[in-house]
């Protein structure tokens, strides 16, 4: 009788010792849930909304778009528009660009500096009686700002390039203008490897009816070391512009002067002074032209840019790889029925792309479109940020947590006609794949277990 009584009270204490287990583990499975659940609605749900369009390409959960953490705009009563960013060692943001909402002329250079969180922390204007604006900028070595761009108030000539030289907040260090008698431009810009700064742009002859490509290369102040032009017959537009690992610099742009009934994308490699190694070009019997461009750690290039030739629509997105002499590898197009244009381009950390550009094929209006693919050029993800009128993206960057940020110029939102819009993506923690797979995981653990058979409680 004795050793049935203590049977039955083991039996009966591991009863409630399964019991109390049980529970604990449900309680652990639940509070796991609800994490995961609340980490997932951050995720998706963090930062101010932004009016986004879902493409016809299918976003799989194992590579969507990362969310918007936040979005700023910039600008007074009229037209104010960003045309290139960096973000600054502090973690910030710099935009340079025009506005016609202040300064002295028309229209005036504008640089404007936020915080890590788009929070304006002082902007200046650049300029005189006539229209001036900035086309490309660079953070320098010594914590300042170069500004490259074009001047009607401060030419020789009907405009001119022009290179500001600012200190760590926006006031002018020295500034010089580069030109002739007819129309000079500067589109892009880098600081050389000698501490000095490399133009990219185009210059006009006979009154402006056409342009050639121009590189002009200057000393750590300024001063005009050479300059050379590539072109002559028709028109050549530079658009983008790196140094290369061999010090010398490759442009990327548009050519109709080995097309006259079309234009084409053209990339041309110099030395450190300027001489053509070689040119490539690329394109249909339409027009194509370049954007952007990079220089691939394996000393390759990827060109962006748009093409009326080839993909789906109107116009489309087009990237193209290269090999170190301009041979093209591949090239893909990406868009829809309508116009769909690019501006800027990144290589990503994990070895793809990024393209930032404007579509139209994808809901009412013009919206900013952000293109993300892998090291092949395959698509892996693509989102439109917009409202009911024109925006689109100016400048592109990967940020140093692995996010991005686009500059665009927006007429949906802001105070004017046009403000300068700043849009902050960023790479969830737990990316929403591994927050899906956990989930089911731990729902298919709480399942199994909730099913598995308990000892039996003894009869009293």
């Amino acid at each position: 009788m004795m050793k049935f009584e203590e049977r039955k009270k083991h039996r009966e204490a591991a009863f409630e010792g399964w019991q109390k287990i049980r529970m604990m583990f449900l309680a652990i499975i639940i509070a796991l849930l609800l994490t995961v659940m609340l980490t997932a609605a951050f995720n998706i749900g963090h930062g101010e909304s932004v009016h986004s369009l879902t493409s016809p390409v299918e976003v799989s959960i194992l590579s969507e778009a990362p969310p918007t953490q936040w979005n700023k705009t910039y600008g007074g009563t009229d037209r104010d528009r960003p045309s290139a960013l960096v973000q600054t060692s502090d973690g910030g943001y710099v935009m340079a660009g025009s506005t016609y909402s202040y300064g002295a002329g028309s229209a005036d250079a504008w640089l404007v500096k936020t915080d890590a969180y788009g929070n304006m922390e002082w902007d200046k204007t650049y300029g005189g009686p006539s229209s001036d604006w900035a086309s490309a900028l660079v953070q320098t070595s010594d914590g300042g700002y170069a500004i490259a761009g074009s001047t009607y108030s401060y030419s020789a000539g009907l405009c001119d390039v022009w290179l500001i030289k600012t200190d760590a907040y926006g006031n002018i260090k020295w500034n010089k203008t580069y030109g002739g008698i007819y129309r000079d431009w500067a589109w892009a810009l880098v600081q050389t490897s000698d501490g000095g700064y490399a133009i990219a742009g185009s210059t006009s002859f006979y009154w402006g009816e056409s342009a050639d490509v121009w590189l002009v290369k200057t000393d750590a102040c300024g001063n005009m070391e050479w300059g050379k032009t590539y072109g002559r017959t028709d028109w050549g537009w530079a658009w983008a512009l790196v140094q290369t690992s061999d010090g010398g610099f490759a442009i990327a742009g548009s050519t109709s002067s080995y097309r006259a009934e079309s234009a084409d994308v053209w990339l041309i490699k110099a030395d450190a002074y300027g001489n053509v190694k070689w040119s490539k070009t690329y394109g249909g019997p339409m027009y194509e032209g370049a954007s952007a461009l990079v220089q691939t750690s394996d000393g390759e290039y990827a060109i962006a840019g748009s093409t009326y030739s080839y993909g789906a629509g109107s116009a489309d997105i087009w990237l193209i790889k290269t090999d170190a002499y301009g041979n093209m590898e591949w090239n893909k197009t990406y868009g829809r029925t309508d116009w769909d244009w690019t501006s800027a381009l990144v290589k990503t950390s994990d070895g793809g792309y990024a393209i930032a550009g404007c579509a139209r094929s994808y809901g009412a209006g013009l919206d900013v479109w952000l293109v993300k693919t892998d090291a092949c050029g395959n698509m892996e993800w693509n989102k439109t940020y917009g409202g009911p009128s024109s925006d689109w993206a100016s400048a592109l960057v990967q940020t140093s947590d692995g996010g991005f940020a686009i500059a665009c110029s927006t007429s949906s939102y802001g105070a004017g006609s046009a403000d300068a819009w700043l849009i902050k993506l960023v790479i969830p923690e737990f990316p929403l794949a591994t927050i899906l797979l956990v989930l089911m995981a731990l729902i298919t653990l709480t399942v199994a277990f909730a099913k598995k058979k308990l000892p039996r409680k003894p009869k009293t």
